[in-house]
């Protein structure tokens, strides 16, 4: 296909069957930010990884992520942005591939960073496309289809992996989008038009590396505290002052170098950074509970792998209508006031969840996942909305870029957080029931606990120490969508600190 010099010269079939090439291997990568949590319990298990372990499967992708978007313009317009995208395809294929046959945790989280660093571009290029093969006119009815079908798939992609692990384990689901990915490739290569390379850009590698170095430290610091005793740590110490260290240069340059990685005047803007910090601070709460929900469904209901993804799904549904309704109405209204309405509603589905017990039922899990979903969406929206919403056209691209490293950052250091907390609080629960579990406890002297709970009897003791374990697990997930909760309504006030959203650019 020719090399395109406007959109108007591709046909609208051309078009049509570009824009879903490019959408359907956008779709494949984001799927596998979600296809895996149905399997972590399986890949905990057969990795003999703890749960703080094995959320690094999804940290570390989602952290190269965030480090893969910012040089994504840099390197599209260098080596042209189709080469791009089918390297990155070519190394998506590949990761994949070395994923459906690592044995090893430290191999599966490496792999996962390549995954990452390899889909982060994609979506980018993949974005960028839509837009340049249609007239303006026609660029919102591409961006629709785009945002579509880059929420289906994730939505999709848990009940997809449940049924997949269900059938054989974990490595299927990667090794199950390798005849998907190199569909993309080809499709792409044949189809996908060139756009010419601009080999007189720059970009601010030092502040990039500065600003990668204090992410990285400072997350591997957050995933690796709680096992490494925190400041006890020598390791820790370290990695701390990497972490500030990168931070410190990385904000030092951008103030005092001639063409910074990042305009620092973008931030006089108050909603843009207004929205920037709220996302941060959000972010984590869409992710959460998507992380810790497999987990206990398998560990404390003995749910199999396909019923958890059949039980997740109904959460993409609910955020696919809320970002629908929402897009109807957010030009139309203050979003200060439905980022407020939508976080209380948020709030109340995971106090919801706090409540939960070792008897829930389906029921308990559906109804506060579909609320949440819809919440979600509205909040999203709004955020967005609201971070944009006086921004000026020429700082767009920039705060793009900054926008998604911030909310997958904020994600991954979310992620940490929580499963830390689950964690202690887990523990700290063990140790006060273990406490009362001895044999001067009134209860064990009652006559219908004589014959049960012997605790001279090993088999007796055994069981009892199971039932502590499943009792302290679920406190310490309760206790955490708890803290979700106080969480989601302590970013009301800074809601209430944006500009309406209906008064433009200044």
């Amino acid at each position: 296909m020719a090399t395109p010099d406007a959109a108007e010269s591709h046909t609208s079939f051309e078009r049509a069957l570009i824009l879903t090439i490019v959408v359907f291997a956008g779709a494949v990568y984001a799927s596998t930010q979600t296809i895996i949590l149905v399997s972590l319990p399986q890949m905990q298990g057969d990795l003999s990884a703890s749960i703080d372990q094995i959320s690094w499967v999804v940290t570390g992708n989602i952290v190269a992520s965030a480090i893969g978007i910012p040089p994504t313009a840099w390197l599209s317009a260098r080596f042209g942005r189709k080469r791009l995208f089918l390297f990155c395809i070519g190394l998506f294929i590949a990761s994949c591939l070395l994923l459906s046959i690592s044995t090893t945790l430290e191999e599966v989280v490496l792999w996962r960073i390549m995954q990452g660093l390899s889909g982060a571009p994609l979506i980018a290029i993949t974005q960028a496309i839509a837009l340049d093969i249609y007239p303006r006119e026609r660029q919102g009815m591409a961006m629709a289809v785009w945002s579509v079908g880059l929420i289906v798939g994730p939505v999709a992609a848990p009940t997809v992996g449940g049924y997949l692990t269900e059938i054989g384990d974990w490595r299927l689901v990667f090794l199950a989008m390798v005849p998907l990915a190199v569909f993309s490739f080809f499709a792409s290569l044949v189809y996908v038009p060139e756009w010419p390379a601009e080999r007189g850009l720059r970009f601010d590698w030092f502040g990039f590396v500065a600003v990668t170095l204090g992410i990285g430290a400072a997350q591997f610091t957050i995933d690796q505290g709680q096992r490494l005793d925190w400041f006890e740590s020598t390791e820790i110490v370290l990695l701390t002052v990497v972490a500030g260290f990168g931070l410190y240069i990385f904000v030092a340059h951008i103030l005092t170098a001639r063409n910074p990685f990042l305009n620092p005047r973008i931030f006089k803007d108050r909603n843009f950074s207004v929205g920037l910090i709220t996302m941060f601070f959000y972010s984590p709460l869409i992710y959460i509970p998507m992380v810790l929900m497999p987990n206990m469904l398998e560990d404390l209901r003995d749910f199999p792998a396909l019923t958890i993804g059949l039980l997740l799904l109904p959460r993409g549904l609910g955020q696919i209508v809320g970002l629908s309704l929402a897009g109807r109405i957010v030009g139309k209204v203050d979003c200060r006031k439905l980022l407020v309405a939508s976080l209380i509603l948020q709030a109340f589905t995971t106090w919801a969840m706090s409540q939960w017990d070792l008897g829930i039922g389906i029921w308990d899990i559906v109804w506060p996942n579909v609320l949440q979903g819809i919440a979600m969406g509205f909040i999203f929206m709004s955020i967005i909305t609201i971070t944009y919403s006086t921004l000026a056209q020429e700082r767009r691209t920039e705060a793009a870029a900054l926008f998604s490293l911030v909310r997958n950052f904020g994600t991954s250091v979310g992620i940490s957080a929580a499963v830390t907390l689950f964690v202690r609080f887990a523990t700290e629960s063990r140790a006060t029931l273990t406490e009362n579990a001895e044999p001067f406890n009134e209860l064990f002297r009652l006559p219908e606990n004589l014959s049960f709970w012997d605790l001279q009897s090993l088999t007796s003791v055994a069981t009892l120490d199971s039932q502590i374990v499943r009792h302290a697990q679920m406190v310490g997930y309760a206790n955490d969508f708890f803290v979700m909760t106080v969480w989601a309504l302590a970013l009301i006030p800074l809601a209430l600190l944006a500009r309406n959203s209906l008064v433009g650019p200044r």
